[in-house]
């Protein structure tokens, strides 16, 4: 569909990439890789026509429809959020004024045997059709579809866009383009903006999606979930990995083992010719062999190891100072802004070293329960910390909160007392500012740089409560892993709001889903959470669609016989037995799969037994089918689940 061939990119004398060449087919999902600054956004820029190459050129197909959502850009106002969205059928809008056009003229006009006349009602017709072929009569089901899958309410659809944030507004622009449904699409970072929920509802897209994708994303569980290809870019160069981006990272380290182990066994060869050079350059009679053996090696091509960006953070939370066992009291508390209730009655209590997580859809109040507890904003009811909590509070845009003038070193030095100030170069360096990094102002950082930072601060205090508002915004992958380590290993207790399932998964062993106006508790990690709102979900789907079935049809006579609901009675119970004995060989299966599965990565991962299985056939052949088998498991496992 794309050919990319031989492009290299420059920049004042620099190569970002070098003669690169790969290409994007129909439905390929591909997942871009690579440190920061290695040019994974300037890669979706020259695919969406953005920016040319310097050299070398990527082919595009004349009917081939790009569609790219960029991490900024620049939003339209003065619409409703659906007229808006509506902007994204301009081939619809467009014939669809045009039919006014002919309507008005055929109404008004009297030429009725003329030929221009009759050109008109062809024209019609013409149109009539062409909007049947592309669904203009499912324009509207359609819009409401995507929108309310991207977490927006009916009740929003009549708002005027510039009402909603920036990180709403994104989510307009990535309706206008699912709605489009261009042949590929390019997406860079499409959920910062998103919560759970609506990261699940994209994910579930992808799958019937009929285009190409090619994404980018510090979200690991999305990455693995939509791609089943990795394009790595590092050191100017491209490698292909057909493969999520979990597994990616298995077949990475072995591709840098593989050129470290080339090129130790190189460096002997090298020293071995080099000291027979140097044995026979003297002697007239070998003179001639040594300067063949001269000439070899400047032909040699050196095997080079692919630098990894192996720089990290490297830190671990203070230990926290003690506490009461009863960290946090919440009786009845609720929030309003004006007329709006948020939420109310809300009542739970944690105890010292809980990890708690508060999760459910944007907008539900999970942002202002943390801005309550740090007593930020007013509330009805009662919020009470217990006694000795000393709370740290990282607030969603608290990078945005940090003085610009202020250099990175100022800005942890003026907020260090005590023995903590003579370990701040240290402390920095932990969260990768050295050298002259610390003497940058806070204005020219990046906002990987502004959140680590922000973090930083979160140091200079043993906080034994810690609220943790979306730390992950703007960090890598690689940062995140380390972040989630310091949590895991803290001692004192985490209340925290992610949208990163993956960061969340081994951190938090209880939730409190904010959902309809409510607080409710779950005893459950976000995994089992996921796939409890999954199966909700589905029901949820299932009822309105048998609300809209019942609308269609005419209304019949309900039969309120009690034999009649004895019977329906047993008939259910025997249903659900069935579904249930069903239910328990799916996950039997699934169990034994996972083993085979777990068991064959194990093998593969092992560089010994890899080489081995490398050229069996029949070993990759039985991988694959046992991930198909799961793959139409779990199918059946959700399918039973929602009907039980």
């Amino acid at each position: 569909m794309i050919s990319v061939n031989g492009v290299t990119v420059s920049f004042g004398g620099y190569a970002l990439f070098d003669n690169i060449s790969f290409l994007i087919n129909p439905k390929d999902r591909i997942g871009l890789a690579g440190k920061n600054g290695a040019g994974k956004s300037t890669m979706l820029k020259l695919l969406a026509g953005e920016q040319n190459p310097t050299k070398g050129e990527i082919s595009i197909p004349k009917d081939c429809k790009i569609g790219y959502l960029p991490q900024d850009m620049i939003h339209q106002h003065g619409r409703t959020v659906i007229d808006e969205t509506a902007t994204a059928f301009q081939e619809i809008l467009k014939l669809e004024k045009r039919i006014e056009e002919i309507n008005h003229q055929l109404e008004t006009r009297t030429d009725y045997e003329s030929e221009g006349y009759m050109k008109l009602i062809e024209e019609q017709t013409e149109i009539y059709t062409r909007l049947d072929i592309i669904g203009a009569g499912n324009k509207d089901e359609e819009i409401e579809k995507i929108l309310k899958g991207l977490g927006f309410e009916r009740k929003d659809f009549t708002r005027q866009t510039a009402e909603f944030s920036g990180g709403w507004r994104m989510r307009i622009e990535l309706a206008k383009l699912l709605l489009q449904k261009p042949d590929i699409l390019l997406l860079d970072e499409p959920t910062n903006h998103l919560d759970i929920e609506a990261i699940m509802w994209l994910e579930e897209f992808m799958e019937t999606y009929a285009g190409s994708v090619v994404l980018i994303s510090h979200d690991k569980t999305f990455l693995d979930t939509v791609t089943s290809r990795t394009i790595e870019i590092v050191n100017q160069k491209v490698y292909d990995y057909k493969t999520n981006y979990s597994r990616y990272l298995v077949l990475r380290q072995e591709r840098i083992e593989q050129q470290e182990n080339a090129q130790k066994n190189q460096q002997k060869i090298i020293n071995q010719t080099e000291v027979l050079i140097d044995k026979y350059r003297a002697k007239a009679s070998k003179a001639s062999f040594a300067q063949s053996l001269i000439k070899k090696l400047d032909r040699m091509e050196k095997v080079e190891v692919d630098d990894m960006d192996t720089t990290s953070m490297n830190f671990r939370f203070p230990p926290p100072a003690h506490s009461g066992k009863i960290v946090l009291t919440v009786e009845h508390a609720g929030k309003k802004y004006g007329e709006k209730q948020i939420f109310s009655d809300a009542s739970f209590i944690i105890t010292k070293g809980e990890k708690i997580g508060l999760v459910g859809r944007n907008g539900e109040g999970k942002s202002t329960m943390m801005k309550m507890i740090a007593k930020k904003v007013p509330f009805d009811g009662t919020v009470q910390l217990g006694h000795s909590v000393l709370m740290g509070y990282f607030e969603q845009d608290q990078e945005e909160k940090l003085d610009p003038k202020k250099t990175v070193f100022e800005t942890i030095d003026e907020a260090a007392v005590g023995e903590v100030r003579k370990q701040v170069r240290g402390l920095l360096g932990s969260f990768l500012f050295r050298g002259d990094d610390i003497d940058k102002k806070v204005q020219v950082l990046s906002g990987g740089e502004r959140g680590r930072l922000a973090l930083c601060k979160l140091l200079l205090e043993p906080y034994n409560l810690l609220l943790m508002d979306e730390p992950t915004n703007h960090l890598d992958i690689r940062s995140k892993d380390i972040l989630k380590k310091a949590l895991i290993d803290y001692e004192g207790t985490v209340v925290m709001v992610s949208h990163d399932r993956d960061f969340m998964k081994g951190i938090c062993d209880r939730l409190f889903e904010f959902r309809d106006g409510k607080v409710k508790e779950h005893l459950c990690d976000i995994e089992e959470f996921m796939q409890l709102r999954k199966v909700e979900r589905l029901n949820e789907l299932d009822l309105e669609k048998k609300s809209k079935d019942d609308k269609s049809e005419v209304k019949k006579v309900a039969v309120t016989s009690s034999a009649v609901e004895a019977d329906t009675n047993k008939q259910k119970e025997a249903e659900q037995k069935q579904l249930r004995s069903q239910l328990k060989k799916v996950e039997e299966n699934i169990e034994t799969l996972e083993k085979e599965i777990a068991d064959a990565d194990a093998k593969l991962s092992d560089p010994k037994q890899y080489e081995t299985l490398m050229n069996d056939q029949a070993f990759f052949t039985k991988y694959n089918r046992w991930k198909k088998e799961l793959e139409t498991a779990m199918e059946k496992w959700e399918e039973i689940s929602s009907k039980l």
